[in-house]
Parts: structure tokens; C-alpha cells; sequence
């Protein structure tokens, strides 16, 4: 099987079965998608969502957060992994978007990873729900799924091989779609430990069942 003839399968099995894929996410703004990106580094969405709602009450805005001091902040994220460097993270990041972006989160990947607590996977996220940017970050369950299926090839070492492999094979104008495809199949059906092939529709595309017969 050529790579073009097993991208179509997985791409073509994805639009019928799962033609409508979004963030678990819950979020109101542009602001809060990045608050929620950056807390759900290392951290389940499920947790995320349990506490951004009294947090964005607390602090609705960029302006709200950056003049809060981070011991307040870090009150409501205690429950999420890493909460000191995230509390830190947020606070920074809500000075720079407030004095230097006026409050508006940047569209441009470079510049998102200017901000404290954000690097090249949460921009992606960002760029790709907030401004329809042809990217994919590629976290923990698209570099499994992904290598694991053989859309990236099992030697890839990095997120960024990963990212460029999956961004030279899918359209532009999928590219959103497919990232959020890749993390709930890999969160539900194409788990770590035992991935659960009996109940997985992408058997015959995949590398890594075509190694179990």
C-alpha cells in the first residue's frame, strides 16, 4: 500500500464517520481557548474543563487575569498538573497578551509562541480553531496514532517530524479537521496500551494491524 492510497483510506473513512471533529475543549473566546490550551498541556481536557469555569469567572479577560496576582490564579488551576509553572505561565501570558497584543491573541504562529507557557503544539491548536490555520499540532495522541497507523513513519522521533509528514499528505483545508480525527480516535479507540482494533474502522489502512495477522 502506497502512502497516498493509505492517507485517502484513513482521510476518506474520517469525513463519513466522523465528519464533524472538535476540541473537547470548553471555551467561550479566543482568550479562553488559549487559558484551556495551555492548562490541558500534560492534563486530560475532562480535568481542564472542570475548572476553567469558576477561573474565566474569576478572570474573563487578558486584563482581569494579568492584574491578578499568580497565588490567585493558581487557587483555581491546584487540581491540574504542574499548577505552579501554569499559574506562572498564565500570568505572564495575560501581561504580554494585554500590554503588548492589546488584549487579542495573535494569529501568527511565531508570535503565539512568544507568549509564557506557549510553545509550538498549543499555537497549532490556537491558530487552527481561533483563525482556520492550515496546521496540526501534533501532541501526545497524534504522534502515536499517527505513527502507529504508518500516516508518519515509526522512526519519527519528534512532534515536528510528525507535524510535516502529516501536513505534506493532507489537504490545506483539512488539516484542522484531521488534527482533532487523529486525538479522539487516539483517546478513544486507538489508546496507548491496548488499542482497541476489534472496534476501530481503520484496520485496513493500518501498519500496526496489518502486523498482528
Amino acid at each position: 500500500m502506497t502512502a497516498a492510497q493509505r492517507y485517502n483510506g484513513v482521510i476518506t473513512w474520517f469525513q463519513k464517520n466522523m465528519p464533524v471533529a472538535e476540541s473537547e475543549l470548553s471555551y467561550g473566546s479566543p482568550y479562553e481557548l488559549l487559558v484551556a490550551v495551555i492548562l490541558s498541556a500534560q492534563c486530560t481536557d475532562k480535568r481542564v474543563n472542570m475548572v476553567t469555569p469558576a477561573l474565566f469567572k474569576a478572570f474573563p479577560t487578558a486584563q482581569k487575569m494579568a492584574e491578578a496576582e499568580v497565588d490567585e490564579i493558581y487557587e483555581y488551576i491546584k487540581s491540574i498538573s504542574y499548577p505552579n509553572n501554569k499559574a506562572k505561565n498564565l500570568k505572564g501570558m495575560a501581561v504580554m497578551l494585554t500590554e503588548k497584543f492589546k488584549g487579542k491573541v495573535p494569529s501568527d504562529i511565531d508570535t503565539l509562541q512568544e507568549l509564557p507557557g506557549v510553545g509550538k503544539k498549543t499555537a497549532n491548536v490556537v491558530a487552527s480553531i481561533v483563525y482556520k490555520k492550515p496546521v496540526i499540532a501534533v501532541d501526545t495522541h497524534v504522534f502515536r496514532v499517527s505513527r502507529r497507523i504508518g500516516l508518519a513513519k515509526s522512526t519519527s522521533k519528534t512532534p515536528l517530524e510528525v507535524e510535516l509528514q502529516l501536513e505534506k499528505n493532507i489537504p490545506e483545508e483539512l488539516r484542522a479537521t484531521a488534527h482533532h480525527w487523529l486525538i479522539l480516535h487516539g483517546r478513544y479507540i486507538c489508546v496507548a496500551r491496548a488499542p482497541k482494533c476489534d472496534e476501530c474502522g481503520l484496520t485496513e489502512w493500518c501498519k500496526y494491524h496489518a502486523s498482528l495477522q
